[in-house]
């Protein structure tokens, strides 16, 4: 018998082509210096939660509808969809989590049958952006944690889970992860990470043997 496997991929710039927090920057005027601390963070350099905090101070007043067209101009990564379709043909569970963010992300997600969403979550007041966000931060550590409860929660060993991410915020959960793998990542997790791919995410299958 198959063996069920849990696959949690990071979202920005690893199930989407684009990182989710630049292209609200566009809508606030802000986006040079939002990229300019979204890869520093994702070297490694910048304690995530705090550039996320400085980054997101940069979208108040942003109108909550620019979040629609954030969605619509999205493309998933090469490979996203198939590896998606080809988990749930084998009956296999499948999670995003995100330190971007669940107005945009869950969406895209359910759109694809993803029922397993984490990602932070946006303040809003007046029909317009706070430059605040809600609740815990979705972090390095809590984005293994996650890995972690939802194995749990589907019945998954670890050493039958698999991460997949490109920044240094991925690192802990692809170091828990039963097959971690860095995907068109930095270079800080290309050398941590057990395994590595820069096509498509569909190689992830091909990792598995499957």
């Amino acid at each position: 018998m198959r063996v069920k496997r849990l696959i949690v991929t990071d979202v920005d710039s690893t199930f989407l082509q684009q990182e989710v927090i630049e292209l609200i920057a566009d809508h606030a005027g802000t986006r040079a210096e939002v990229a300019a601390v979204t890869e520093r963070a994702m070297r490694g350099e910048l304690d995530f939660a705090g550039s996320l905090r400085e980054r997101v101070a940069t979208l108040a007043g942003v109108p909550v509808s620019a979040l629609d067209k954030v969605r619509d101009a999205v493309e998933l990564m090469p490979g996203a969809a198939e590896l998606v379709a080809q988990c749930q043909a084998r009956g296999w569970a499948f999670g995003l989590v995100s330190g971007g963010f669940e107005e945009v992300v869950r969406p895209i997600a359910e759109s694809l049958g993803i029922r397993l969403v984490r990602a932070n979550r946006l303040e809003v007041a007046d029909g317009v952006l706070t430059g605040r966000t809600l609740g815990p931060v979705v972090d390095r550590a809590a984005k293994a944690a996650i890995l972690r409860e939802w194995a749990a929660a589907e019945g998954v060993p670890m050493a039958a889970t698999v991460a997949v991410g490109d920044g240094a915020n991925d690192l802990d959960m692809i170091a828990a992860a039963g097959v971690g793998v860095a995907f068109r990542a930095k270079p800080v997790v290309k050398d941590q990470a057990p395994h590595s791919i820069d096509g498509s995410l569909a190689e992830v299958l091909t990792l598995l043997g499957s």
